[in-house]
């Protein structure tokens, strides 16, 4: 079994409810188990119109070959109403392979790690929530990234089933 990292994300409808369910779908695929959740994290839209975005990641140990898996999580984001009408539109549901374990390629359909893993705060900071010492060959550990995210805005939300506490705002001296 392979590990990989997937990130969701929306800023259409109930996006924490549509997170949780579209997690509780891929429970329930035999090919995959879930390992751990991040909490949920709310920010700006990067490169993007429209209201803030949710945010989490998860880490699963899958059978599926990498192009599996993302027949699995784009069947996800159609079950649960995503269009595409525009580059970067809002959307109700988005999945995002970050990482597979042990490959590294650059095709049009599926590049792995994700081609901008270090450039966003939504999906660094739930990333290193739950594998704080995230290291790709190509990148090195992950959270040396996170000064150049800094000045995106986030906020990790409390939510009942993690350790995440009160709100934290993110500051680039918290971590």
């Amino acid at each position: 079994m392979a590990r990989a990292f997937i990130g969701f994300g929306g800023n259409i409808g109930d996006t924490r409810q549509l997170i949780t369910d579209a997690i509780v779908c891929l429970a329930q695929r035999c090919e995959l188990q879930i390992l751990t959740k991040s909490c949920f994290y709310q920010s700006a839209p990067f490169e993007a119109s429209g209201s803030d975005y949710i945010n989490s990641v998860i880490e699963i140990e899958t059978t599926l070959t990498p192009y599996g898996l993302l027949h699995v999580c784009q069947a996800v984001e159609q079950e649960f109403g995503r269009e595409r009408p525009y580059t970067n539109a809002p959307r109700t549901l988005d999945l995002d392979i970050l990482s597979f374990e042990g490959v590294s390629q650059d095709d049009s359909d599926l590049t792995l790690p994700h081609p901008r893993i270090i450039e966003r705060s939504f999906v660094l900071l739930p990333l290193l929530e739950i594998a704080p010492h995230f290291f790709l060959p190509q990148l090195g550990e992950l959270k040396a990234y996170l000064p150049q995210v800094a000045d995106q805005r986030i906020e990790k939300l409390s939510c009942r089933n993690c350790h995440c506490g009160e709100k934290a705002v993110y500051s680039p001296t918290t971590h």
